[in-house]
């Protein structure tokens, strides 16, 4: 069963439309009524922190999949590595190394060596 977010990346979106309406409400309401300013201020400073909150949720996310995806790379060349064995195989551990090799290598910082 495959996994999925709580919040999918459209919902992400609704969250940055409703902060929008929402900081967008606050400052109306601040103008038309001044008694209700400082509230207005401690509201829209909370508020500051949400397109924070959603950039770093996209970000661990994107961080999440991009190890998800080295993990399963590394179980199929486990996999790989056990079945060539069973099969009598020269070099199994072949794949292992492969993979290793490749993983590094997207980890590299580009231009480095």
């Amino acid at each position: 069963m495959p996994y999925r977010h709580p919040y999918p990346g459209s919902a992400l979106q609704e969250v940055t439309n409703r902060h929008r309406t929402a900081r967008q409400l606050i400052a109306t309401f601040t103008r038309s009524t001044p008694a209700l300013n400082d509230l207005g201020q401690h509201v829209t400073a909370a508020l500051r922190d949400i397109p924070i909150l959603v950039q770093e949720i996209r970000r661990l996310r994107h961080e999440v999949r991009t190890l998800r995806l080295s993990r399963a790379n590394y179980l199929a060349a486990i996999n790989a590595a056990l079945s060539a064995h069973i099969d009598g195989e020269p070099d199994p551990l072949a794949y292992l190394r492969d993979e290793l090799d490749d993983q590094a290598a997207r980890t590299r910082p580009k231009g480095g060596s």
